[in-house]
């Protein structure tokens, strides 16, 4: 299987290395080449997994799968660079920093294709999922709050994508994931109202806050996120007729209407893992669109943006 990682940073690093985990335990030959602009080298642990690096492609280059994981700002370029040379594309969240884009100028007919969504595979998802169905809650509290500098140790926070909005950085779509688990868990809401803006002293230029309110048929949703809780935090409150549940992604619990509490923690490279066995048996042998599709991943990203 020949692949192509298009950015190698924290997320492609370590979707590289996943890639190789998942192959070996397959048993399933991978060969990656990396696609770089800078000629800084890769730390020695990165490089030794792939084939070589490469700074153009030809136009005879074939791949049977890639990986886009530079800035989301260069996406949409990206996948249009790789339109019909890739039979099946993993597209880092978000798919891209703005909506008015025509999805079939940069991906092909027939193309597979996912948009990471690593929520939906942590071991506390996979568990209330399973008892969604019979919760039927009256409304929803979802927070994710953490502190930006402490993302990435050893590496400046003012430097990142996350800090600058002509990167595509910003709470509102870096924390993209609440909404789409949200969406997969009780789809888009009929109405939505969303307020915004750079608050804390953080030094960035990107928004640290986001909140909104969001009506459905039978509940309204609240969702806060923001770059400057210093304590970690990230859950999904449901209150319904029994009681609350509670779903503490942070601590890998489950707590249900009657107090009982599941534990469900686990490394947080377990999600990304399972996230690649899935991508691998997709690109292999999936028949139809993935579970994650760009058009769904647009419509997303257009919510998010208070763009329904």
């Amino acid at each position: 299987m020949k692949v192509l990682f298009v950015g190698l940073g924290s997320i492609g690093t370590r979707h590289l290395k996943n890639l190789n985990t998942i192959a070996q335990e397959k048993g399933l030959q991978v060969e990656s080449w990396a696609l770089r602009s800078s000629d800084r080298p890769l730390p020695e642990d990165v490089r030794s997994l792939l084939a070589g690096e490469v700074r153009t492609l030809k136009e005879e280059d074939r791949f049977d799968a890639a990986f886009i994981t530079n800035p989301t700002s260069l996406h949409f370029s990206t996948l249009g660079m790789l339109r019909g040379k890739v039979e099946s594309l993993f597209i880092e969240k978000p798919i891209f920093d703005r909506t008015d884009v025509t999805l079939s100028e940069c991906i092909a007919p027939g193309q597979k294709a996912y948009v990471a969504a690593p929520m939906r595979w942590c071991g506390v998802m996979l568990a209330l999922k399973r008892r969604l169905a019979s919760l039927k809650p009256y409304s929803a509290r979802v927070i994710c709050s953490s502190y930006l500098p402490d993302w990435r140790p050893g590496v400046d926070y003012r430097t990142v994508y996350s800090a600058h909005r002509d990167m595509g950085g910003g709470v509102t779509i870096d924390l993209i994931h609440e909404w789409d688990y949200l969406v997969e868990l009780f789809g888009k809401p009929l109405e939505m109202y969303n307020f915004k803006g750079t608050y804390s002293d953080l030094e960035i230029d990107s928004d640290d806050l986001s909140v909104y309110i969001a009506r459905y048929p039978s509940m309204l949703v609240e969702v806060h996120l923001d770059y400057f809780g210093r304590e970690y935090r990230r859950s999904l409150e449901l209150f319904c007729k029994d009681g609350t549940v509670t779903a503490d992604f942070g601590k890998g619990t489950l707590t249900l209407a009657d107090g009982t509490v599941e534990h469900w923690d686990e490394p947080v490279n377990q999600r990304y893992l399972r996230e690649m066995d899935y991508f691998l048996d997709y690109a292999q042998s999936g028949i139809g669109e993935s579970v994650n599709t760009p058009d769904t991943a647009l419509d997303v990203l257009k919510l998010t943006l208070g763009e329904i």
